[in-house]
């Protein structure tokens, strides 16, 4: 057993900086972890800076641009209803029910059938998007163009040769408006691929792309059927970052500082100024008994309390004072009601 005054003995004892040290290192140890990246290079990350993944319910959109793109859809959702209205010549409401990302598979599956796809393309960007409008309300919208009465229809039978063509007239006005709400971002046009109308038989993309799926309820006449408008994310996905920037660097910039200037047309405008005070209260006999010579006592107080009108309105207080051998009034503060005015 070594004895208390043994040199060894003192030695293993850790000071208190070097217990703080030790610490420090074990808590950057639990809080980091080392992520191997391409070309076997290995990187310490902060922890709370992985994001889990599920690999059967894959996001591809983080929550802050998934928020970005519901307010850029609504406001498109608004502008194509009210140009579906002036189409048709009949209210069209719109409004929206989900905004999603799933699984090319399971949107297939989860299609109606029958129903009626639209396959676009986006120029000029890559991959192919769909459009799938309910057989009721492309039908019940045909039968408005051909100057019927927008009641729904029964969807019965295939669409004809005639009917397909309205029907990707309104299409077509779809697609536009939904391109012209990303003209401040990037220049797109909508290109017309081909129809299906039937979910099991599409093939535009692999099974486990990620979708972005926009559905819409609409309703004209008295039909009230879905819109959905779905595009792979990585056609997004150009897009989706050059918004992340257009927004952070409006966010980022300045709001330019205005100076207010004068307009020398108002120089000569003549504006009459007057001073007064309101700390004393006469009652009406004492008013109409006054006559010269008479002496008001006024408050000492009175004097830091002067108001500044100018065309009969209170806009500056002051000190009342003398110069020149002239009374005079320091203008103190620039009195509320001027600044709401």
């Amino acid at each position: 057993m070594a004895a208390p005054n043994d040199p060894a003995s003192a030695a293993d004892v850790l000071s208190q900086s070097e217990v703080e040290r030790l610490l420090a290192q074990v808590a950057e140890q639990e809080n980091s972890v080392t992520v191997l990246k391409q070309g076997d290079e290995k990187e310490k990350k902060d922890k709370d800076s992985i994001q889990p993944y599920d690999f059967r319910h894959p996001v591809f959109l983080s929550p802050t641009e998934l928020r970005r793109l519901r307010i850029r859809h609504e406001d498109f959702i608004r502008a194509l209803a009210a140009r579906l209205s002036i189409y048709l010549r009949l209210e069209f409401s719109l409004q929206m029910s989900k905004l999603q990302t799933i699984t090319y598979q399971k949107f297939a599956e989860a299609l109606p059938n029958p129903t009626h796809l639209s396959l676009f393309k986006v120029e000029p960007m890559r991959g192919v998007g769909i459009l799938d409008i309910h057989p009721r309300l492309g039908l019940t919208i045909v039968d408005r163009l051909l100057g019927g009465p927008a009641h729904s229809i029964t969807a019965d039978h295939d669409f004809s040769e005639i009917e397909m063509a309205l029907l990707d007239q309104a299409v077509h006005l779809i697609l536009s408006e939904w391109c012209h709400h990303w003209a401040s971002v990037q220049e797109l046009r909508p290109v017309m691929l081909g129809h299906e109308n039937n979910g099991q038989f599409l093939q535009t993309a692999p099974h486990d792309t990620i979708m972005l799926v926009l559905a819409m309820e609409a309703k004209v006449g008295d039909c009230l059927e879905q819109i959905q408008i779905a595009l792979p994310c990585f056609t997004l996905e150009p897009l989706i970052r050059k918004l992340g920037h257009i927004t952070d660097a409006a966010c980022e910039a300045e709001v330019p500082v205005t100076t207010l200037r004068w307009n020398r047309n108002f120089d000569e405008v003549p504006v009459p100024v007057t001073a007064m005070w309101d700390d004393l209260i006469l009652t009406a006999r004492d008013v109409a008994n006054l006559k010269p010579g008479d002496i008001l006592p006024l408050d000492p107080k009175s004097i830091q309390r002067v108001k500044l009108r100018l065309a009969d309105m209170p806009k500056f207080e002051g000190n009342l004072g003398t110069t020149g051998g002239k009374w005079a009034i320091a203008v103190t503060n620039v009195m509320k009601t001027a600044l709401s005015n």
